[in-house]
């Protein structure tokens, strides 16, 4: 007679599904239990906030939180573009997890609202918010990014700011679909690009006709790639007869009639599943004209500035979320006779991603910091975040997937399956160097400011004039830089860019991280004592002081 489970213990036999030497789960955790985040949201001049930022740490990293963030994405939106008696509605249905992801957002402040916040630091506040909620999930962070950037635009049309900024600055989250005026609060999306010019926004096709109404058109056209198309209102590029215009376009018209927003599909993407991207319709699509016509490009130029900061935001937010978990599975998993984290080469692995860690992070306090004082008037720090915001976002955005497989390798088997959460953390990645311009459209834009834009390469040099004389392996990258300004060209516009983002990380370590983190960080990337991969830290590297200040709760 064969034994059963309990009598083959009793007698000492193994357990076939006993589960030993596995990590217990991550949450709950505190997400913003993150030294060099808490140093810069006090440097930025953001401290006041710096309780709440406590509690949200806490909310992201708990059980529910994560839980919604899985089922999001596990329960993907669904389109209806029609109701049961046929009738044309263009509707996306989502998993309640979303709402609850996107009513914690925008109830903490995560969309618009520090627009109606008088106070310093409000711009960083609600960066520091997105690194810390992000590390729940990233498709929520879509919509709060684009109704934060879509207030600086309409405010070309004052008219309009008037009556809807303070329903997009609302911290109440609203998402039935109605007269935008009678709701408590708005989403803002956007509608630029088409198929045949993607990011060359200057070929849209899409034609905004005059109606008898001032400032009143009608759009007839199809938009390639509309994300959030739940959203209240969507600001969108158009061909009126001056030229490129920005528009304003509701979702319901004044008198409560759906607008004309048919969703041709929604778009079967890599990651960033749980937000749903569209290819809506415009066919006698009513749309209010922000800005001059002919000024398409000048007026959302601010909303460009604004969303890739959140590019840059999200991708450090993904490393640092991608880390936490590499090092919380390191600390209880064990191998060869040792735990992961204590064993020479893994903590070789795990420092060096800290570096690029603390370096993204910091690099995002910075320019969130840069885009507060820009917006109240601070005219260097306006020049410095127009140059820095499109470097970082760059080279941010492009550490962002190298960064997440080598965090998703540290679990090794464990962290190719979906349970683990990385290959959503994996499959993310890429996005942020996508959206808002890929690497050739930034690398090319930060080019055409130094050429276009006085004062940005002063800005520049200035910032990194802070850290003169601290590291001669810095001082020596600025020089190279300095001259190598003068040979830039189309060709070389990516290494210009990344020499660039690298120094300028460098100088922000060398003049506020410990010396441990900064000497490892100018020795591998700007003194070359470096691999080409994470985990090839030189051996005088202070492996244990760098990891021991990364992990949440020391490296344990």
């Amino acid at each position: 007679m064969v034994s059963t489970l309990d009598e083959q213990r009793a007698h000492g036999g193994p357990g076939t599904h006993d589960v030993t030497n596995q990590a217990p789960p991550l949450t709950p955790y505190d997400a913003s239990d993150d030294t060099a985040l808490l140093e810069g949201l006090r440097r930025e001049g953001a401290g006041w906030a710096e309780e709440d930022l406590r509690r949200l740490g806490r909310q992201a990293g708990s059980a529910q939180a994560q839980e919604w963030a899985d089922l999001a994405n596990r329960h993907e939106p669904e389109l209806r573009t029609h109701d049961r008696y046929g009738n044309r509605v263009d509707e996306v249905e989502f998993h309640p997890s979303w709402h609850h992801l996107m009513r914690t957002a925008i109830g903490e402040g995560l969309a618009a609202s520090p627009w109606a916040d008088d106070r310093p630091g409000a711009h960083v506040v609600r960066s520091a918010g997105g690194l810390v909620w992000g590390h729940t999930e990233a498709g929520h962070g879509c919509p709060t990014s684009m109704t934060y950037a879509a207030v600086p635009a309409l405010r070309r049309q004052p008219e309009l700011a008037k009556l809807y900024e303070p329903l997009l600055t609302s911290r109440e989250y609203d998402p039935v679909l109605r007269e935008p005026t009678e709701k408590r609060g708005l989403l803002a999306g956007m509608g630029m690009t088409e198929k045949q010019g993607g990011s060359d926004v200057r070929t849209n096709t899409t034609a905004a006709t005059p109606t008898a109404e001032p400032g009143v058109y009608t759009l007839r056209g199809h938009k390639w790639f509309t994300s959030a198309p739940m959203c209240d209102v969507f600001l969108v590029l158009a061909q009126a007869p001056g030229g490129l215009s920005c528009f304003l376009v509701p979702r319901v018209l004044p008198d409560g009639t759906r607008n004309t927003f048919r969703i041709q599909r929604l778009k079967d993407k890599l990651g960033n599943r749980s937000n749903a991207s569209s290819e809506p319709e415009f066919d006698g699509t009513v749309a209010w004209l922000v800005g001059p016509e002919g000024q398409g490009v000048k007026t959302i130029i601010e909303m460009v500035n604004c969303t890739r900061l959140d590019c840059v935001m999200m991708s450090a937010a993904l490393m640092r979320k991608s880390l936490v978990e590499a090092g919380h599975h390191a600390r209880h998993r064990s191998a060869f006779g040792a735990r992961l984290v204590d064993q020479p080469l893994m903590r070789n692995v795990l420092a060096d991603l800290a570096l690029e860690s603390e370096a993204a992070t910091t690099l995002t306090l910075r320019l969130a910091g840069a885009a507060d004082r820009a917006v109240r008037g601070d005219e260097g720090e306006a020049a410095f975040r127009r140059i820095a915001t499109a470097v970082g976002k760059y080279w941010v955005t492009k550490r962002g997937p190298a960064f997440t497989a080598e965090a998703l390798e540290c679990l090794g088997g464990n962290g190719y399956v979906e349970d683990s959460g990385m290959p959503r953390h994996y499959r993310e990645a890429p996005l942020l160097s996508i959206w808002e311009g890929s690497g050739n459209v930034n690398a090319l834009d930060v080019l055409r400011a130094l050429s276009r834009e006085p004062g940005t390469a002063e800005a520049l040099f200035g910032e990194l004039a802070l850290a003169r004389g601290a590291d001669a392996r810095l001082d020596a990258a600025v020089t190279r830089l300095g001259t190598g300004l003068s040979e830039a060209s189309p060709t070389t516009a990516r290494r210009l860019v990344e020499q660039m983002a690298l120094i300028l990380q460098a100088s922000l370590l060398v003049r506020h991280a410990p010396p441990a983190v900064a000497d490892a960080f100018c020795a591998t990337r700007l003194g070359g004592d470096w691999g080409h991969a994470f985990g090839t830290l030189p051996e005088s590297a202070g492996l244990d002081a760098i990891v021991e200040r990364a992990l949440p709760g020391g490296a344990g």
